[in-house]
This record gives structure tokens, sequence and C-alpha cells, in this order.
């Protein structure tokens, strides 16, 4: 049952903000060392490029669908509210039960730990081997306490008007930008004073494997990890300005600058490194071998300070952006009561808080990653749900305002359905141990559906 008169969160975002927090959250570890597992995987550096290429494709049709959505529906909660308006609640539900269950708390969690992890860089004593208390059906190490307080310290630091949250975000996303520029600039320039080779480029190992469109499917999951979470901005809708004007905008100008980025990355990453440097990068650690063959082993240390940045800037985004769903979702009382409530700067840190406990929960159990693997498929599925939801509005609701309307109508959104729901197929074909589960974490939304609307029911009557 949905509230009557329920809080408003306040408009402070610019087109800068919404583009800055889309770029931040898109942008964390994963352009750094997801290659080296691609590259594996397909075999051939014209193929690692190819995937990039197909993943930027993917993720600029779905900002350039989403634009009509987010132009016409402006409240916070975003890709909740239009599967709501689209199909329903409990569809919505299951997307925000799938959310908060794992794709937004378990990526906190991974992210907090990455952040660790980089830390230990400059401290042996920020290690997962550091264990400082062991209760036998737990071990909780230096790593996971310093992920988790990071995690805190970011979740606080939103308690404040969303408009100060957007400024650390921007702050800490020109940082990562300029960091990521530079690698690229240094890759290019010492591989044009004589380390680098164009010929890298038609190079490889033998990796004894026959590529099909099926194999080269299944390798986009790094590369569509990567490019993931530049939906965010949709769940803060309610406290953008302008939000017809600039939340079409600035998926166009975050997504597209993103890929762009992460292509050049790649064209640098195989122009100054053999395509089998590549492929065995230690810890799949590409950008750190990069940084070492040009500044020697002072790059380790600078590319773990750049990491540190990224994830930190990426942590932001996405706790700032998560909290608002469940926000939307306590509002129509398929959440708990409290997250609904805003704090005296009309932010929503009850729903913060709950948000923050459940990551650091994931990041003490050590089982995120894993959780992470099984919902890519739930990811896309729902992207597939959202932008088929286009297709549906115009059909059920034909006299809605829509001051933005998706480009290439229908031909765009169609092909973004067919590539991502293709995708979708692929991985229940070559990935079932990863898609079945997590296939079944989206079912098992449907019960707890029904048994949290009974008891919202009886709590708003």
């Amino acid at each position: 049952m949905e509230k009557e008169n329920s809080p408003e969160l306040k408009r402070g975002l610019g087109l800068m903000d919404s583009s800055m927090l889309i770029m931040g959250s898109m942008i964390g570890s994963g352009i750094f060392i997801v290659s080296a597992d691609i590259a594996r995987q397909v075999g051939s550096p014209l193929m690692l490029l190819l995937n990039w290429g197909v993943a930027a494709l993917i993720t600029i049709l779905g900002a350039l669908s989403y634009g009509e959505l987010a132009a016409a529906m402006p409240k916070a909660g975003g890709q909740y509210v239009y599967l709501k308006t689209a199909y329903n609640k409990l569809v919505a539900f299951v997307y925000g039960w799938t959310l908060f269950t794992v794709i937004q708390t378990g990526t906190i969690a991974a992210v907090g730990i990455a952040f660790a992890k980089f830390m230990g860089v400059f401290s042996t004593a920020v290690s997962d081997k550091n264990i400082l208390l062991d209760l036998h059906f737990i071990q909780i190490s230096s790593q996971q306490i310093i992920g988790i307080l990071v995690i805190w310290l970011l979740t606080l630091s939103n308690f404040r008007a969303v408009k100060s949250g957007a400024r650390l975000q921007n702050f800490l996303t020109v940082i990562k930008i300029t960091s990521l520029l530079g690698m690229i600039v240094l890759g290019f320039w010492f591989g044009f004073s004589g380390k680098g080779s164009w010929g890298n480029f038609s190079g490889g190992i033998n990796t004894g494997i026959t590529l099909t469109i099926g194999l080269f499917g299944a390798a986009l999951v790094g590369s569509l990890f990567s490019a993931d979470a530049w939906n965010n901005i949709t769940f803060t809708a309610g406290e953008v300005n302008n939000p017809q004007r600039n939340l079409p905008l600035s998926l166009i100008i975050g997504t597209g600058t993103v890929m762009l980025i992460y292509m050049l990355a790649n064209v640098a990453y195989i122009y100054l490194l053999p395509f089998d440097k590549i492929q065995t990068a230690p810890q799949d650690r590409v950008a750190t071998l990069l940084m070492q063959e040009v500044l020697g082993n002072a790059g380790m240390y600078v590319m773990a300070v750049m990491i540190m940045i990224s994830t930190f800037g990426c942590l932001n985004g996405i706790i700032l952006s998560g909290a608002r769903v469940y926000f939307a979702m306590a509002n129509d009382g398929l959440f708990f009561p409290q997250a609904s409530k805003l704090n005296k700067n009309n932010v929503p840190s009850n729903a913060l808080i709950f948000q923050a406990i459940w990551a650091s929960g994931l990041a003490l159990s050590g089982s995120y990653e894993q959780l992470l693997d099984y919902v890519m498929f739930a990811v896309l599925l729902f992207y597939v749900f959202t932008v088929a939801g286009i297709f549906i509005l115009r059909i059920k609701q034909p006299d809605m305002e829509r001051p933005y309307k998706a480009f290439g109508y229908p031909i765009i959104p169609a092909i973004y359905i067919l590539l991502a729901g293709g995708f979708c197929i692929d991985l229940l074909i070559y990935k079932p141990d990863f898609t079945l589960p997590g296939l079944g974490i989206v079912l098992a939304g449907i019960p707890v559906y029904f048994l949290v609307r009974g008891m919202g029911k009886k709590s708003l009557t």
C-alpha cells in the first residue's frame, strides 16, 4: 500500500553532478584488471578490443533508451519506478529485492574490499591473511575491517545534503578520470619512445580456444560488469534539477565518456604490452603491469593510489544512489517503513544505514564475489525488462508526457533488447553454474513480495 503525503527529496543535482555520478559509479577497479581474463578467453588482441566495443555498444544503447523513461518519470527509485509503472509492483519489488540482497550491496562490499586490498600495497598489516578475530565459523581479517570502515565512512558522509555528496563525487571523479587519462597518455608516450609496438595488435598466444559467438558472449561478463552502474543516476532522479533535460543528457555524456576511456585504456595496454603478458599479468593487474613498464617499481605504488581513489569514488556513488531505491520501496510499503524517513538534510539516512549493514555482512561473509557472478545475469535481465517497458508504456499510456523520446525508437531499443537478451541466453547455456543460482535469487523475491506486502498492509492500518 502506497503511503499518502510521502516525504519528498530535495532537488539539487545539476547536469555536471548527474554526469559525474554516472562516471564515478561506473569506474571502479574493473578496467584495471578484467582485460587479463577477457584476453585469456577470447585469445587475440583484436577480439579483446571487439569485446570492449560490444560492451560499449550495449551500454550506450541502453543509456539512449533509458533517457525516455528517466525524463518521463523523474522520481526517486528510477528503474524500480519504471518497472512498477510498466508492469506492476511485483516485478518492481523483485528487482528491488535483488538490488538490495546482492546487486547494490554486493557491489558495495566488493568495492570496499578492493579498496582495502590496494591499501595493503602500502602496509602488510592490511591483508586477508592478517586474521584479527577467529570465531571458527567465520574469520575476520584486517582487510575486511578496513573495507567495512570505508563503507561506513562514506555512508555517514552521505547523511549530508545531496549536494555535499555530489561535490565529493565530482572531486573524486575528476581525479580518477585524470588518473586514467594519465595512465593512457603515459602508455602511449613510452610506447612511441620505443617500448610499444603496433605489431602487438596482431599477436597473441595459442590458447587452444576455438572462439565461437557463444564463448565470445560469455567473455562479455567482465567488460559489461566494469561498465555497469550507469543506471544509478535514475535512482536519484528525485533530486536532479530539470530532470527532463538533465537525466537523458547525463546518461549519454556519462556512458559515452567512460566507454571511450575504457577503449583507449585497452588500446594502450595492447600497444605497450605483448598480448601474452596481458593474458598472464600477475593477479590480472594489467594496469599495474603497464605502469611498471613505464615507471619501474614506483609504478606499482602509483597504480595502487589510482585504484584506491577510483574505488573510493565508485563506492561513494553507489552508496549515495542505492539508498534512494529502498526509500521509494518503503513509500510503497514494500521495505522497512523506517527507510521512508528523511533526516534534516532531506536525505534517506535510514535507508543508507540498512544498506550499509547488509553490505557489511556480505563483506564479512566473504561470499560477495560469488554472489556478484550469480546476478550478472539478473542485472541484464532487468535491463531487458526495463527497456521493453518503453514499448509497453507507449501502448498503455500513449498520452504520457515524454520530454525526451528514446533515440531511434523503435529500432535502437529493439536492438538493445536483442543484444542484452541474447547475452542472458548465452550465459544460461555457457555458464549455468552462475546463472541458475542467480535466477534462483530473483525468483525467491516472489514469495517474499507477498509476505512483505501482507506485513506492510498491517503496519499501515
